[in-house]
């Protein structure tokens, strides 16, 4: 029996396989075209309104597709199979392996709903007739949306939003769409708002500032030879001195600072707490971040989870103890749910019975032992206790009894000022000049996080500090592949893999849609 037939809050006739729907929600409700072109006839249809084009957002929230791609294919996340639990026909052992290829569902399902986001967000970027204010937030999300499939696939589909119907997408290579995401976000940043906390969850001059910096960390990358897509790259320094730059502009904004406490930039009121958070999806219309907290949560504890992903114990020893990203005991949450949050590894406690305010005891697992998280765990059997799991997202403890958790308010991450800071210091290191020093930023960052400062930050210790502070924000392939490291053996799979992995195949379906895509090196 597949895992998601199993081990539900309440029974079910069905539950639908693969993650796009389990008998607790696993993803919002998204249903993205297949194609960057319109099915409908006379034409492309008119512009849907700015509200509901923010909500192609919601398609980067969820287990799979897009956030699976970016954490599974890496040193930080897998999911192994527990007996007949989460084998999902090996979709979650293929990401890992780096064994995927053309027809993969994953891959599939994300450059369908990717486009779809393309097509709703140029609809109204082109738009002669919407409101100024709104086809300028819709240029920032197209090149939000162009930036992330051309960093998955190298290839983004593009089509005039006036082309007649029959129109096949012409096709930018990864060298042509970095050109255009840089054109397009350095047009709309002199129109778009300053950031505010109020203001956090629409584009901003910031959040635009903050993904020109990202495509200019990036370009050596999306510029390299197609079919060296590993490296080794030649970073500019001219482009360095650009992400410097545009950090400062940010770092500028008297509203961001790094926080005080790391947690609340992710607990359930971080829509108030956080003095980071530069673009978010807030919580609202059936949107939240249950789901990261319950990809791993056993179903003992509560909320009752899934039983699924882990992270990987080399990730997790990377940690210094003592470092509040790691463990930390966070009031008003730990006294209630019996868990830190952070990692969590060894006897795990919470309310008794699951049910919020009874009080807090050792679990046991189904079978009436202890519930102990080891951090043992093997990708193609492990049994129900296997693996160290993750608190990124702690849920609100009144909102357990009644839905899970579905109804905790956390706004869900997608930039951060503590990525910002760590830019910079990635462009100095990579030939930028600045009066700040990678050290500097570096230990301002880890003197907030209770841990001892550095004596010397160089490439690989950067790499390595980026992956304590951004753990699950979906950065993590794309750090390593910059890095030269993503094709690296990380636990559970031994051998280096093929660097044409460094890129993700072309589905099948749509190059049989569209002439003009061409299968990626090594596909």
């Amino acid at each position: 029996m597949n895992r998601l037939f199993k081990n539900c809050l309440a029974p079910v006739s069905m539950c639908l396989l693969l993650g796009i729907a389990s008998c607790t929600k696993l993803e919002p409700d998204v249903k993205p075209p297949n194609s960057i072109a319109p099915k409908n006839a006379g034409g492309a249809p008119a512009p849907a309104s700015i509200s509901k084009v923010y909500e192609q957002l919601n398609q980067l929230l969820g287990q799979s597709n897009t956030y699976a791609m970016d954490e599974h294919s890496t040193d930080e996340l897998m999911g192994p199979t527990r007996g007949t639990d989460w084998d999902d026909f090996g979709t979650w052992r293929k990401l890992h392996l780096h064994t995927w290829d053309a027809s993969h569902n994953q891959i599939n399902d994300t450059w369908n709903g990717l486009n779809g986001g393309l097509f709703q967000t140029t609809l109204l970027a082109e738009s002669t007739t919407s409101p100024a204010g709104d086809v300028t937030a819709a240029r920032f999300l197209r090149a939000y949306f162009s930036y992330v499939v051309c960093d998955l696939f190298g290839q983004v589909q593009h089509r005039p939003a006036t082309a007649a119907v029959d129109v096949i997408p012409d096709v930018f290579t990864r060298a042509e769409a970095c050109d255009f995401i840089i054109s397009e976000l350095e047009a709309v940043i002199p129109l778009l708002p300053a950031y505010t906390p109020a203001n956090r969850a629409l584009a901003t001059k910031e959040a635009a500032e903050f993904l020109l910096a990202k495509t200019y960390l990036n370009k050596a990358v999306f510029k390299q030879d197609p079919t060296q897509p590993a490296g080794p790259f030649t970073f500019d320094a001219g482009d360095m001195n650009k992400v410097i730059s545009l950090c400062n502009d940010i770092a500028a904004n008297p509203a961001l600072k790094i926080a005080d406490n790391y947690w609340d930039n992710f607990e359930w009121d971080n829509a108030t707490k956080s003095t980071e958070n530069i673009f978010v999806r807030p919580h609202s219309g059936g949107i939240n971040v249950q789901w990261v907290t319950c990809e791993g949560f056993h179903y003992n504890q509560a909320p009752s989870g899934w039983n699924g992903f882990t992270t990987l114990a080399d990730f997790y020893n990377s940690f210094q103890d003592g470092d509040v990203r790691k463990k930390e005991d966070l009031p008003g949450y730990t006294d209630k749910m019996g868990s830190n949050v952070g990692f969590l590894v060894g006897q795990i406690k919470g309310p008794q019975g699951g049910h919020v305010g009874n009080p807090i005891v050792d679990l046991k697992d189904r079978s009436g032992n202890p519930l102990i998280f080891t951090p043992d765990v093997s990708l193609f059997y492990s049994t129900e206790t296997k693996g160290i799991r993750i608190v990124k997202y702690p849920l609100d403890p009144s909102t357990i009894n009644d839905n899970g958790g579905s109804g905790s308010g956390n706004d869900y991450v997608f930039f951060r000022f503590a990525d910002v800071r760590l830019m910079k210091a990635e462009a100095i290191l990579r030939g930028g000049t600045d009066a700040e020093t990678p050290l500097a930023i570096v230990n301002s960052i880890r003197a907030k996080r209770g841990v001892d400062p550095l004596t010397s930050v160089d490439l690989p210790a950067l790499l390595a500090e980026r992956g304590r502070e951004l753990y699950l924000e979906s950065w993590r392939r794309n750090d390593m592949i910059r890095f030269g490291t993503f094709n690296a053996p990380v636990g559970e799979r031994p051998d280096a893999s093929d660097p044409s992995r460094c890129v993700y195949p072309i589905p099948n379906i749509a190059l049989s849609s569209n002439p003009n895509l061409k299968q990626n090196f090594g596909y």
